[in-house]
């Protein structure tokens, strides 16, 4: 069964802006990223699926509820991380969990408790004084508070550190492994990359393409960083792949698929060093869709 069902949405604001068409569904247990440049639509999506935005046409379905009609019952079952935070500024961190935990009829604060522990947020201290990246833990507490079976989660490493990002991540694995179905819109190409099992790029306010994630990474090249005792010999060497680049003693050699070839090619040279970068999600986008994805 989908949790989500999103079919021929369209909110157009003029001049190009908006959404147009946008089809796509995420099944019940599973990650999906929803990926591409500010702008694109992603956050404009989101807010149809939390009711917030009526379509020109087409329909958004959570739990088999249109979003926009049945709002109210279809939240009880999700959490929501907007991407722009706007919090009460005169409230402390814990008295607007309490707030927030009303709200969702909950009285037991021990799952915000134990995320504000594992990201490190005093809970004390009035959200007035609170900096970005404490703002953002604090939207995170709140949007996983009530356990929901349903995570959307727009931009939601935006403000953290690198430490914190991870953290995340390993939150967002665990809420996977326990069958939570989950929409994360980021530009954040490795955690994408991590916990979804497959992305959604939308570009201009166009579905693009549904790729499966495991078929994404199996087309994905490497580019290897070889490093020759001489000169001659790295010359020598990338006169032999048409694709590679030599830079004095060293030769950087975009290779996809399997590196047997280039294993036994380095078998009669002097080898000092040798690294490897795989490429980017986002690289990878850019040479699917061309130049155009990155406007």
């Amino acid at each position: 069964m989908n949790v989500i069902e999103v079919k021929g949405l369209t909110k157009d604001y003029g001049r190009g802006r908006g959404i147009f068409g946008v089809s796509f569904s995420v099944g019940r247990g599973e990650t999906l990223g929803f990926l591409g440049p500010n702008g694109a639509g992603k956050t404009t999506t989101l807010r149809h699926l939390m009711g917030f935005l009526h379509p020109d046409s087409g329909e958004a379905r959570i739990l088999g509820m249109d979003c926009f009609r049945q709002a109210a019952e279809i939240q009880k079952h999700l959490g929501y991380l907007p991407g722009e935070i706007a919090f009460p500024d005169g409230m402390r961190g814990e008295e607007f969990l309490r707030f927030q935990a009303g709200m969702k009829g909950r009285k037991d604060l021990g799952r915000a408790k134990e995320l504000s522990e594992r990201f490190e947020l005093d809970l004390t201290g009035r959200i007035s004084k609170m900096s970005k990246g404490t703002k953002q833990k604090l939207g995170i507490v709140c949007a996983f508070l009530q356990d929901p079976e349903l995570l959307l989660l727009d931009e939601p490493t935006s403000g953290l550190d690198p430490l914190m990002q991870n953290r995340f991540v390993e939150l967002l694995l665990e809420e996977r492994a326990r069958g939570k179905t989950i929409l994360l819109s980021s530009h954040v190409f490795e955690e994408t990359e991590r916990t979804c099992g497959r992305a959604a790029i939308l570009r201009k306010g166009r579905l693009a393409a549904v790729e499966d994630m495991e078929r994404l990474r199996a087309s994905r090249s490497k580019t290897f960083c070889i490093s020759f005792a001489r000169e001659e010999e790295a010359a020598r060497f990338a006169g032999t792949f048409p694709e590679a680049v030599p830079r004095g003693t060293e030769v950087e050699l975009p290779l996809s698929g399997s590196a047997d070839r280039l294993v036994k090619a380095l078998a009669g040279y002097e080898v000092r060093d040798l690294s490897t970068r795989s490429q980017t999600l986002e690289e990878l986008f850019l040479s699917y869709y061309g130049e155009e994805a990155a406007k």
